[in-house]
């Protein structure tokens, strides 16, 4: 696991670079599974049906959550290997039409042993119709505290992307993001939140053991975006008008 790329994953934060041991949830920027631009779908990602992820027979797909067991530190400069199975894939109806959710299992080893264990969950849906109604969002709750506030800037979002290795045109085409998947702008990478949040109870509760999150509503990237925390290791995004747009619990 290069140090150097986890270095500059700090710097992208705004963070310090770490020493020895990974902050929790560094590991997303390895691990990577190349593939051509032959195999990419009209999102920019790998297209559906390739490598261990189903086809859901739904276009549009998103990074929706998911469930973390943090066993032992993941440390720079030592190999790791992961080993990714699919815990399921389902379909249900949704106010919004049919939608498909898949559930990959995601193991990291060092020197044999098992440091993170990881359920990463996967939405996929239809594209909106023209005069679909958007789904209101959650509004957040106020009676937290504000552990930072911070913006992502289109540099930002480039530099995730390219360290993750997420070709997904939502974070860097503002015209596919609204003519084709009908946001109001770029969006904020799912997993990108979760990460501030992480680091963020880090810094409050000391090394995790586990962190579940679960995205409810788009956070675009030039609004101003509130990270809280709670009673009980609740933590959630805010958005600029209040809308709630990630919800979490951490635990120590």
């Amino acid at each position: 696991m290069d140090p150097a790329r986890a270095n500059a994953l700090a710097v992208t934060l705004g963070t310090d670079a770490p020493e020895g041991a990974l902050p929790p949830f560094f590991h997303q920027i390895y691990f990577w599974d190349p593939i051509g631009t032959a195999g990419l779908g009209r999102d920019g990602h790998p297209r559906v049906g390739q490598g261990i992820m189903p086809n859901m027979g739904l276009p549009r797909r998103m990074w929706a959550g998911g469930q973390l067991e943090f066993r032992a530190p993941l440390m720079a400069g030592v190999a790791a290997e992961k080993t990714s199975t699919v815990d399921q894939a389902v379909h249900k109806e949704g106010r919004t039409g049919p939608l498909g959710f898949v559930t990959i299992r995601h193991e990291i080893r060092q020197r044999g042993i098992l440091c993170v264990t990881e359920l990463q969950d996967i939405v996929y849906r239809q594209d909106p119709a023209p005069d679909a109604v958007q789904p209101v969002p959650p509004t957040a709750p106020t009676d937290g505290t504000v552990l930072l506030e911070r913006s992502f800037s289109t540099t930002d979002l480039f530099r995730y992307s390219a360290l993750t290795f997420n070709g997904h045109r939502i974070h860097y085409d503002l015209d596919y993001a609204r003519q084709v998947e009908g946001y109001n702008g770029l969006v904020a990478h799912g997993p990108l939140l979760a990460q501030m949040l992480m680091l963020l109870a880090q810094r409050e509760l000391g090394s995790l053991s586990r962190f579940d999150f679960r995205a409810t509503a788009p956070a675009l990237h030039d609004e101003t975006l509130g990270f809280c925390m709670g009673q009980d290791g609740a933590m959630w995004v805010r958005g600029a008008d209040g809308r709630q747009c990630m919800q979490a619990t951490a635990l120590a």
